[in-house]
């Protein structure tokens, strides 16, 4: 899922979602026509948007069972990577190679970044999703959970609306709003959106040159660094300081070395490199590099971006990961008792959803070390029982 981050910056003041969101779902659509008028969007077009808009219960049901990322990474990856969707991913990359070109020259982006997004999105295109959009969209803004993601994006819709990109009643994609092949929000193909085909147009349903030069685009905006790796599977020694691992704790690949990491293969990029432990120590390990970041703002589960990530690696020809044999995990309920836990001991879980996100990472991470355990933030039934 993506995000817009100036937008939710605005909208998830303290205070301000609450007032934006929830009540009689009429009266809503009548507040969101009233703030696209002092966005400049005429009366008669906003009208015309949320006629048709009704609220989908489907689409909350969809938002709140999002089960598939309690796995851990070995079994999540192993689901969404298959030798089909690998052959497929290099077929294509033959097929639309002249597409790829333009976008390595554009935007810097290696193809197989944008191979693994378009297999893990929408199986390339064959499965985009048969949402209403409009309905998702209003739907997610009306709801209270993330209203600063979603409102801004109503807005957006209705812009594409007005310049006749966009049909409320028959537009389709994804539960959560994302349209086309490489699954982009409204505004984010206002900013980013591509004519890859020189039609006139930006169809991210049916063109793959305009999703995948627009999809090259927007990971540009976010930030992508052209010509360097954004993973890279490495060796661990049995024993090191495990404190120092996890994501967004980058340390020059000099470091790493002298502390005993190796490549598994080939060598080191000379970055800055963040050491990912994504079940333990005894489990696959990776360097992240400085692009691994950019992933984030595509998608802000921890298991799909570093599979996601990884796909890519292996489209470009990396081997199997090494699974190594990490520790038992905790299944959802135990990991929802772990992270009830941590909140009772100050630590900012987020939701208690049986997810092992970044705030949950973290604060295992703490409590291991407080422990004298090993500090990697895999959660095992030793820590919880410790707790």
């Amino acid at each position: 899922m993506k995000i817009l981050s100036v937008a939710v910056a605005l909208l998830t003041l303290p205070g301000l979602a609450l007032a934006q969101c929830g009540g009689g779902f009429s009266a809503f659509k009548a507040g969101l026509k009233a703030e696209a008028m002092t966005r400049g969007i005429a009366a008669a077009t906003a009208d015309a948007f949320l006629a048709p808009v009704r609220q989908d219960p489907a689409v909350l049901r969809a938002d709140r069972a999002q089960g598939v990322f309690q796995r851990p990474f070995v079994d999540f990856s192993r689901r969404l990577i298959s030798q089909n969707r690998i052959d497929t991913g290099r077929a294509k990359a033959r097929q639309w190679d002249g597409v790829f070109d333009r976008v390595e020259r554009a935007y810097g982006v290696d193809r197989t970044v944008l191979l693994a997004f378009w297999a893990f999105e929408t199986d390339y295109g064959s499965f985009q999703g048969d949402f209403n959009t409009a309905n998702a969209l209003v739907t997610l803004a009306h709801d209270c959970r993330r209203p600063g993601l979603f409102r801004p994006q109503v807005f957006a819709a209705m812009e594409l609306f007005a310049s006749g990109d966009f049909d409320p009643r028959r537009m389709t994609g994804a539960w959560a709003g994302e349209i086309g092949m490489v699954q982009m929000l409204p505004a984010d193909i206002i900013e980013n959106g591509v004519d890859g085909d020189g039609d006139g147009a930006v169809r991210l349903k049916t063109s793959a040159p305009d999703a995948l030069l627009s999809g090259g685009k927007m990971l540009q905006h976010f930030g992508w660094r052209a010509g360097e790796p954004w993973l890279q599977e490495v060796v661990v020694p049995a024993t090191m300081d495990w404190s120092l691992s996890g994501v967004g704790k980058p340390r020059p690949v000099a470091d790493w070395q002298a502390m005993g990491v190796r490549a598994r293969s080939g060598a080191l990029a000379n970055l800055p490199a963040s050491l990912i432990l994504p079940q333990g120590h005894k489990g696959p390990a990776f360097l992240a590099y400085p692009n691994f970041d950019v992933y984030f703002e595509w998608n802000q589960s921890f298991t799909y971006v570093l599979t996601a990530a990884y796909f890519a690696t292996r489209l470009g020809g990396a081997q199997v990961y090494d699974a190594g044999a990490p520790e038992a995990g905790l299944g959802p309920d135990q990991m929802k008792r772990l992270q009830t836990k941590l909140q009772a001991r100050g630590h900012d879980v987020g939701k208690i959803d049986g997810i092992l996100g970044a705030g949950t990472r973290a604060a295992v991470q703490a409590e291991q070390a407080r422990l004298g355990l090993p500090a990697d933030a895999w959660p095992t039934p030793a820590l919880l029982n410790q707790l």
